[in-house]
């Protein structure tokens, strides 16, 4: 085998990289099939529900249905990867999870438990409302974070009880570069989690990797070290926490804590491809070619048609040589 140079490794990866990039931006159509059923906490089924999966990857694809008699639904045409699930009904607390999707194998069927709003709860949950809040996500994807934030305040000035929404606002201060106000917000949403039952270990995890981020983006790895250690302790089986928060370390080249935590995503959930495909990246970035080939083969192994699977093989090629 042809060894390269760290220099020589660490460039292919950022070509690649940026292939992959443009290519997923013409992914999200294929022949995936995903479906589940919606109840209410009593199991009993419900009619009528929004389902809205958007595709992670290209926005602007999405697919909507609505749950039958039975509550259940189905979508087909789906390419393989990461979507965004959004169930709204009226009267019911909407609910929103990251799922990954298969073109080659069955995926498990999907059971969303809606919550029914009590009154007095000041929730609005119509459809014109639940608009404002995806017009808010359509433009933090645009990068147009003031109008984003805008678009949040507005819906939490309908829906002031939903407070999981301040975490998009935090995120949007944090790309503004404006930390001490995403900071702020994080911290309020981790004060408003203490209350909630339901979500709120949850709630509390995100929002203190939220925290993290902000720090390392200042160059304060000590202090956002430990803030991704107490998100995790808060969330432990969330291999999309993990997998977040290895994301992050591995933008700002912080290689050796990306393994960490892609590592532990690929341990809480090891069918997920996801995580082995970005170990191949840390370890190419690393110079450290058998363990990239190993984690970018065991990748293949879970996903073998697609874009991203034609990626890997292009750098498998080139470091094989």
């Amino acid at each position: 085998m042809k060894h390269h140079s760290r220099k020589t490794i660490t460039a292919l990866a950022a070509i690649l990289l940026l292939a992959g990039g443009l290519a997923f931006g013409q992914a999200g159509r294929g022949v995936g099939r995903l479906g589940g059923i919606v109840y209410d906490l009593e199991e009993k089924p419900l009619e009528g529900v929004k389902i809205t999966l958007q595709f992670a990857d290209n926005p602007s694809l999405k697919f909507e249905t609505t749950s039958n008699k039975k509550g259940e639904w189905s979508f087909l045409g789906l390419g393989t990867g990461n979507w965004t699930m959004t169930t709204v009904i009226t009267g019911y607390m909407p609910q929103d999870k990251t799922l990954y999707v298969s073109q080659l194998s069955v995926n498990p069927k999907v059971v969303v438990h809606l919550q029914k709003i009590t009154k007095g709860a000041g929730i609005v949950a119509d459809e014109a409302t639940f608009a404002i809040l995806e017009k808010g996500n359509a433009l933090f994807k645009e990068q147009k974070f003031d109008e984003a934030i805008a678009a949040y305040q507005e819906f939490l000035s309908k829906n002031p009880n939903l407070y999981q929404v301040q975490l998009s606002i935090g995120d949007c201060y944090r790309e503004k570069g404006d930390f001490e106000k995403a900071i702020e917000t994080y911290k309020a949403v981790v004060e408003q989690a203490k209350l909630d039952a339901t979500l709120g270990r949850e709630m509390t995890a995100k929002a203190l990797a939220g925290i993290g981020n902000c720090y390392l983006k200042q160059g304060k790895m000590t202090e956002a070290q430990d803030l991704f250690r107490q998100s995790i302790e808060n969330s432990p089986k969330d291999e999309i926490l993990a997998y977040n928060v290895g994301e992050i370390y591995f933008s700002n080249q912080a290689f050796d804590d990306a393994l960490k935590y892609f590592t532990l995503a690929a341990q809480i959930k090891p069918d997920w491809p996801d995580p082995y495909l970005k170990l191949g990246y840390v370890y190419l970035n690393k110079a450290d070619n058998p363990k990239a080939i190993e984690s970018l083969e065991k990748f293949l192994t879970l996903e073998p048609e697609g874009d991203r699977a034609g990626l890997a093989r292009n750098i498998l090629n080139a470091i094989k040589k």
